[in-house]
Parts: structure tokens; C-alpha cells; sequence
């Protein structure tokens, strides 16, 4: 793994809970994956990340995830790469989530 900013799932639970309005979620699995479990993220898959970063804000904090953290950790680069300052990925991806976060999930994913 490079140096790609992290952010814990711990984290990432606090802030949406408290409703941040400043974070955003973007879940780069494919839509299969997302349709049998997901945290709510906004579905881009990474192959598709270069026609659809005008869907992306860039004023916004971006937490990307995966299922365990390899493509996120891609897609946070390739964003990084295109001008966004304020990227990072949710370490342990969706696996990390349901083992610490949701265990309802832990047979879905």
C-alpha cells in the first residue's frame, strides 16, 4: 500500500452520524457488490472513475472505499493525480465496516 491518506471506519461512523455535510462517501465496487451490501456511498466503479469525476465535488471531503482497500487506494490516486486535495480511503474497505461498524453485513459482502 502507498501513501494514500486514510481514514478509519471509527471515523467515518462519528461523522455521519453527526451528519457532515462537509464528507462524501464514494464506493468504487462494482454494482453487484454494492447491490448485496453497502454503507450508502455514492456508486462509481473504478473502471468507470475517469468519464465520471463531474459527478465529484472537489470542495467536498472524499472517503473512497472497496471491499478491502486495494481499489480504493487506486481510485484515491487517480484522484489525487486529477487535482482533488482532499481525498482519502476508508481503511479496510466495506470488511473493516462490517467487522467493526455493522456486523448485520458480514455474510453479504
Amino acid at each position: 500500500m502507498s501513501n494514500v491518506p486514510q481514514m478509519h471506519v471509527e471515523d467515518l461512523k462519528q461523522r455521519l452520524d453527526a451528519k457532515d455535510e462537509k464528507i462524501f462517501v464514494l464506493d468504487v465496487r462494482e454494482p453487484d457488490e454494492y447491490k448485496s451490501a453497502n454503507i450508502g456511498g455514492h456508486l462509481i466503479p473504478i473502471n468507470d472513475l475517469p468519464k465520471r469525476m463531474s459527478e465529484l465535488d472537489p470542495s467536498k471531503e472524499i472517503v473512497v472505499h472497496c471491499r478491502g482497500g486495494g481499489r480504493s487506494s487506486r481510485a484515491v490516486e487517480f484522484l489525487q493525480a486529477h487535482g482533488f486535495q482532499n481525498v482519502k480511503n476508508l481503511a479496510g474497505g466495506i470488511l473493516a465496516w462490517a467487522e467493526k461498524i455493522d456486523p448485520k453485513l458480514k455474510g453479504k459482502i
